[in-house]
């Protein structure tokens, strides 16, 4: 765990990590695999990403996929895709091969979720896929990615992208990447801002509620494969 001084310093902070990530990466002769995260701490991240650390990256050797998404058109203001298309792959003008959107908009979800599982197959360690690094926030009810407290999609084990139908705050209809995936994952970070967050952050780093109350204490890859990196209002309960 990181506390920064405010948004600014956290985004400088992660993006110095992904830079880091994604050099090994291409140390390793092999593209970088990352999952992008909605809302606005990452936004943040991914504007810093596109201007003051441009050319500190190599874009070309990048795969983006994304964690979850609304169920809303790829132009709908709801739309995670549509956020890191205009704050990251528009500015550092990412290739459209290299960019794995969810087709949340399909109104088959269970559909739209098959065909992203056949995305990520290619990623592939022995049983699950393995992202190089996956961005994931916390809503003040401890939710991260489309992962909502005692959701039923809390238990899934097999399938590596499933659909949400009645999350609790809007849209209701989403898809989002399993438990399995993101605890396979070579690192996970999740970005957190904000004073309304700073009790689900407590919770889950140090509480003793149930997780299925918390899924954000559900994401468990290890304890070297997974940071925390917090802004002092997110931080002020700890």
């Amino acid at each position: 765990m990181k506390i920064l001084k405010g948004t600014e310093a956290l985004a400088r902070e992660a993006a110095e990590r992904f830079i880091v990530l994604a050099a090994k990466a291409q140390q390793q002769h092999r593209p970088f695999v990352v999952a992008l995260s909605g809302g606005t701490t990452p936004q943040a991240l991914y504007t810093v990403l596109a201007s003051v650390y441009r050319t500190d990256v190599d874009w070309l050797n990048i795969e983006f996929f994304f964690g979850d998404e609304r169920a809303v058109p790829p132009d709908h203001p709801d739309s995670n895709f549509r956020l890191a298309s205009e704050s990251l792959f528009r500015p550092v003008g990412i290739r459209s091969r290299q960019i794995h959107r969810m087709r949340a908009e399909m109104e088959d979800l269970d559909a739209a979720a098959e065909l992203y599982g056949r995305e990520l197959e290619p990623l592939a360690t022995g049983d699950l896929p393995r992202f190089d690094l996956v961005l994931l926030g916390l809503g003040p009810d401890g939710h991260t990615a489309s992962l909502f407290p005692n959701s039923p999609v809390l238990e899934e084990q097999t399938r590596w992208v499933v659909p949400v139908l009645h999350a609790p705050k809007p849209p209701p209809r989403r898809l989002t990447i399993t438990l399995p995936v993101l605890n396979a994952t070579r690192q996970v970070i999740f970005l957190v801002s904000g004073e309304d967050k700073a009790q689900a952050v407590r919770e889950v780093l140090q509480g003793v509620a149930p997780a299925k109350q918390y899924p954000a204490k559900l994401v468990r890859p290890g304890p070297d494969r997974l940071l925390w990196l917090l802004d002092q209002e997110a931080a002020s309960q700890l």
